[in-house]
């Protein structure tokens, strides 16, 4: 029986909508792979949610006028609204109710019940005017490690935690000219290095599935002490603790992911029909479920050895990730994408100005999977063009011109070497769309490529060979197939016009085949309407 896949995009901070740089990373990418195993018919769940809890929706909301929890209600439903926008085919978004906090609380109680927490006296930034103790998004400063500008807890540049104490220079983000001190708090923590020693054995076993980038900053980590990481903090924002050794404390908001993901599971199950009365039973051992994380680097430290460590504290009732997949920052005029700072090209207007899949081959193409690279909304228009459009509507047209003569009942003779041929083009994308060696530019640019031998191919079709013409609509129709997890709404035309665009495993049979009416491409919104069916997002 083949296992079932639980995808994993971590759930967006709702302090706005998503820019093009989110929908750029993990979002993209864990759409790509889901479609992918669907088309191979292999089970998967593809889920997320909001990280309501995290203190930059308070700072965020301070800095609109608004409160908390109307900015995370807000852009809760932009979220969700621009995913399906960008055919993001998640299988239930999931929403920060009472399910998601009862998971949550349920996830940490177990742990102190078994002794894994510890009481800790720390030393936190304070704003002396207020009484309020600074954390996270909260406050900002230098990076102990790289001495970069960062926010509290975890460094964007380097990867790096800095916890209580250790931020260099903090300042208030909500109120830069307040004047922050230190003061002591006891707290919870979770002693990261009793787990050291299952985290460098994880990734010796799965290094052949990491980047670059996010091996080095394990290898960082693991040579140095692995800093407690906090379980509550002194604020009044997040999900109260249910801990009696801290009265009036919430629980970190990075303490909830891997209990969210949870959830996010669970909710995304239901959508699809599976019920389930425990919310964290995909997650189970017994269930042998291949957990995939995609994920932008500054997420690394958090997801790679915090919340794994979190699950190894509960024993060995849950998986492990089979997979953590990360990417770069996508920039935006060679500058970080910053919802803050206003520098941004939001993602729901971008896909309401260009043809979802126009951007989707764009930003694959350009995407941030080794390092930073750049968003153009110039090389958007040009490479979509010349790259894409106008070589596959050459094609769509030769091939119109082909099949002329040829009746719509009609079955098409496939040659051996055509068949052949298809089975080499599955497999290589297949060797771009797999985990060990995932790359949404290296798909973007097979496409290229195949379109450029296709219409060469057509350029050697001989009318008085049969199986010439038939080769060609094989090779049309697997190169659309193997496209489909990025095109998906040409894909969706496709298959309302006949086109089985599985991927199936195996040689291909010299089979006869039906013509084939290539779609179109177009650089105008609306173009083909109706557009493909909304995505896949069945909450």
């Amino acid at each position: 029986m083949t296992r079932r896949t639980v995808i994993i995009a971590p759930p967006p901070t709702p302090n706005g909508d998503l820019h093009t740089g989110h929908l750029a990373g993990p979002y993209l990418a864990g759409d790509v792979y889901a479609r992918y195993l669907r088309a191979s018919d292999r089970p998967v769940i593809f889920t997320s949610g909001t990280d309501d809890s995290q203190t930059y929706v308070v700072a965020s909301a301070a800095r609109a006028g608004l409160t908390p929890e109307e900015l995370a209600l807000r852009s809760a439903t932009q979220i969700r609204a621009t995913l399906e926008a960008a055919g993001v085919s998640v299988d239930g978004f999931a929403p920060f109710d009472k399910g998601y906090r009862q998971t949550v609380i349920d996830f940490v109680t177990d742990l102190h019940s078994e002794g894994a927490f510890r009481l800790k006296t720390v030393l936190l930034p304070y704003v002396e005017a207020t009484g309020e103790y600074l954390m996270e998004g909260l406050v900002a400063g230098d990076c102990p490690v790289c001495l970069v500008e960062s926010r509290g807890g975890l460094c964007e540049s380097c990867g790096h935690p800095n916890n209580f104490d250790e931020l260099l220079r903090p300042r208030s983000t909500v109120d830069p000219d307040a004047v922050v001190t230190h003061r002591e708090a006891q707290i919870l923590v979770l002693p990261m290095e009793e787990y050291r020693d299952r985290l460098a054995d994880y990734y010796v076993r799965h290094r052949d599935v990491l980047r670059p980038h996010t091996a080095q900053l394990v290898r960082e980590a693991l040579d140095r002490p692995l800093p407690d990481f906090p379980i509550t903090y002194p604020t009044a924002w997040g999900i109260p603790a249910p801990f009696t050794e801290t009265p009036g404390q919430v629980l970190n908001a990075w303490a909830e992911g891997m209990a969210a993901s949870m959830y996010c599971t669970w909710y995304a199950a239901e959508q699809l029909g599976e019920h389930t009365d425990r919310f964290d039973e995909h997650w189970l051992s017994e269930h042998g479920i291949d957990l995939v994380y995609f994920l932008g680097f500054d997420n690394v430290y958090f997801w790679g050895m915090t919340h794994l460590a979190l699950l190894m504290a509960h024993g060995d009732r849950y998986v492990e990730p089979h997979a953590i997949v990360s990417n770069e920052f996508y920039e935006l005029e060679n500058q970080k994408f910053s919802t803050s700072k206003g520098h941004v090209v939001w993602a729901a207007d971008l896909v309401a100005e260009v043809p979802r899949d126009l951007v989707r081959f764009y930003l694959a193409l350009t995407a941030p999977e080794h390092s930073r690279t750049n968003f153009s909304r110039e090389a958007l228009d040009s490479l979509s063009s010349s790259r894409l459009v106008d070589p596959w509507n050459h094609l769509a047209g030769r091939l119109d011109a082909l099949l002329a003569g040829v009746g719509a009942d009609a079955l098409l003779p496939v040659s051996e070497t055509g068949a052949r041929e298809a089975g080499i083009v599955v497999e290589r994308f297949r060797s771009h769309y797999e985990l060990e060696s995932f790359s949404l530019h290296r798909a973007a640019d097979l496409i290229v490529v195949h379109l450029d031998r296709l219409l060469n191919q057509a350029d050697r079709v001989d009318a008085g060979v049969p199986s010439d013409l038939g080769d060609l609509v094989l090779a049309v129709r697997t190169l659309t197939a193997c496209a489909a997890p990025l095109l998906v709404d040409l894909a969706a035309r496709a298959e309302r016009a006949g086109a089985d665009l599985s991927l199936p495993a195996g040689a291909f049979p010299a089979d006869p085949v039906a013509p084939l009416r290539l779609p179109l491409l177009s650089t105008e919104v609306g173009a083909f309407a109706p557009m493909a069916e909304p995505a896949d997002i069945r909450a």
